[in-house]
């Protein structure tokens, strides 16, 4: 295995972390509208993405091991001049679209968290929760005349 097939895995990599970013844009306007069924379809194609590039990832470590084993990505690029520059390229690459994703992804967690606080409060407006919660006769009855409204008779 050589240096050279370790690029080609990476730049595939590079353009699958794009792509995957590029959903991740994608859903954020889908959870903006509210529209679950495309929010569904992009999760699909969100879970396609992770399974190709963990497939990608394993190739990678694979030719990693085959030019150097326990070697970092920095270690081989340093043994192989030719490739270093590109390797380092799309290492930072990498790094930029992966920070990246991570950002949109919290951003997407944080409108679908207030997205759920909204759904609460609306629901808490058309079904009101029972506001006492205090011993009493049952709801909607009232205490019979006479009869003292505890257990015990406090003329005795």
């Amino acid at each position: 295995m050589s240096a050279e097939s370790l690029v080609v895995i990476m730049n595939k990599m590079l353009k699958l972390h794009k792509s995957l970013y590029e959903l991740t844009v994608k859903k954020t306007d889908v959870v903006k509208k509210g529209d679950t069924a495309a929010l569904d379809r992009l999760l699909k194609d969100e879970q396609a993405h992770v399974a190709a590039i963990n497939k990608l990832e394993q190739e990678r470590l694979a030719v990693s091991k085959g030019i150097s084993p326990d070697a970092s990505l920095q270690e081989i690029a340093e043994a192989n001049p030719s490739e270093k520059e590109e390797l380092l390229q799309i290492k930072e690459g990498l790094m930029g679209v992966i920070s990246e994703i991570k950002a949109r992804n919290e951003l997407n967690q944080q409108l679908i968290h207030q997205s759920l606080q909204f759904i609460n409060f609306s629901k808490s407006l058309v079904m009101p929760q029972e506001k006492e919660f205090n011993y009493g006769p049952p709801a909607g009855k009232k205490a019979k005349p006479g009869q003292s409204p505890g257990m015990f008779n406090s003329k005795a």
